[in-house]
């Protein structure tokens, strides 16, 4: 079977499997494996272990969705990080966060700085009574 994992970021993996094993803090934990019933799940905080012979990996996922059709596996994460156990995945994962956010701050940091410099400019230079 074959298993497509797509962030916002673009396709994360895209591999042929043996088995999926699908992991939700709300939904348990379920196998899917080749000619299974179609399915369509979500995942709020959980992992996919993608089993190919005595190869695993785990992508964690925040926020999901699971759909299996036709013998294909495709999620879609609005966040996702692959590893070979699920904690390193998750500590990855949380510490690219992290950067991300301290990012964002300084970009809104950035921001505010040049629209007051901005405004500044604008009464110098009288533009704002023309």
């Amino acid at each position: 079977m074959k298993i497509i994992v797509v962030t916002p970021q673009g396709k994360l993996y895209d591999e042929t499997v043996d088995y999926v094993v699908v992991s939700s803090k709300s939904n348990g934990q379920y196998a899917i494996k080749k000619n299974h019933i179609p399915i369509v799940s979500t995942i709020d905080k959980g992992y996919v272990k993608m089993v190919k012979g005595e190869q695993a990996l785990v992508t964690v996922i925040l926020n999901g969705v699971v759909e299996f059709a036709k013998d294909t596996c495709s999620v879609i994460a609005q966040e996702a990080h692959i590893g070979y156990t699920e904690e390193s995945a998750m500590a990855h994962l949380m510490s690219l966060r992290k950067e991300r956010l301290e990012e964002n701050r300084k970009r809104q940091t950035d921001f505010g700085k040049a629209e007051k410099d901005l405004i500044e400019n604008i009464q110098k230079a009288k533009a704002s009574k023309v």
